[in-house]
């Protein structure tokens, strides 16, 4: 969620925090060349997706999995559409680092993590491998 940190520092003067946060300040330096942040965006996004289907893969409950002794229509809500996985996924793994991140920007971006996960995002972006999309268009317009 290092994204709303990039995008929340972008009408900030960057030589308010150079010193005092010189991670974020590097970070911020490489999003703000012309359409790096948009394209840091489309990698992150990617790894969303990547990371949603593999939380989704990962907690596909067992098929007699019980849920405090209620009946079926309750674990058919929570089991079969996997509202469980997506409930704790938000709560653990995405609530508080969107909450963090607005309230600490300069914080949540001064790390070298954070800077892991752009370059990451950026290559990703750079590989083209989001373009597949374009691909799979060019073939359902001709089926």
């Amino acid at each position: 969620e290092g994204s709303i940190g990039l995008v929340g520092l972008g009408p900030v003067n960057p030589e308010i925090y150079m010193h005092s946060h010189p991670v974020a300040y590097e970070c911020e330096k490489i999003a703000m060349k012309s359409d790096t942040l948009d394209r840091y965006l489309m990698g992150r996004q990617y790894m969303v997706c990547i990371m949603v289907f593999l939380i989704n893969f990962a907690g596909v409950p067992k098929s007699d999995a019980e849920l405090w002794g209620f009946g079926n229509p309750i674990k058919d809500i929570f089991f079969s559409t996997s509202l469980v996985t997506i409930l704790f996924a938000l709560m653990v793994g995405q609530l508080n680092t969107q909450v963090n991140s607005a309230v600490c920007t300069l914080d949540f971006c001064n790390n070298y993590f954070a800077v892991f996960t752009m370059v990451f995002a950026l290559g990703i972006e750079f590989t083209g491998i989001l373009h597949v999309s374009y691909l799979i268009q060019m073939l359902v317009v001709k089926l």
